[in-house]
């Protein structure tokens, strides 16, 4: 069974239709749905798309994030004090952000692909990813 973490970029991107993301969150959530895959979701990033949503765009979006994404197939992830320790350690060590470093240390957790295509990711050595971002120049 296929594990994967997903950050708020690929769910951001899927939100607002940009492909190749939103095909490609799509189709791992319709394999989660059949039982053919596992997402997982930092609550950092969780409360991370929040933030974004109700900043750049609406109050009002933000709420239906809000009460939709527990509906999701994915099973999102409030971090013990353990993995609080593991992201900040990612952070003092790579040039992300906080949240990323969730996202990346729950992937870590899981040995499994993270789904981004945040460019800062691709500085975590060892860091698996399933790029569904556009293709570097």
């Amino acid at each position: 069974m296929k594990t994967r973490v997903l950050d708020s970029w690929a769910i951001l991107e899927w939100i607002n239709g940009r492909q190749p993301a939103t095909n490609a969150v799509a189709h791992l959530l319709s394999l989660c749905e059949i039982g053919a895959a596992r997402l997982h979701m930092s609550a950092i990033n969780v409360g991370e798309v929040y933030y974004f949503l109700r900043k750049e765009y609406s109050q009002e979006l933000a709420e239906a994030w809000r009460s939709s994404s527990p509906t999701l197939p994915v099973t999102i992830e409030v971090p013990t004090l353990e993995e609080i320790w593991d992201a900040a350690i990612l952070k003092s060590l790579h040039p992300i952000a906080y949240a990323d470093a969730f996202a990346a240390a729950l992937a870590q957790k899981y040995s499994c692909a993270l789904v981004t295509g945040d460019p800062e990711l691709r500085s975590v050595a060892g860091l698996e990813l399933d790029w569904i971002g556009p293709l570097p120049i």
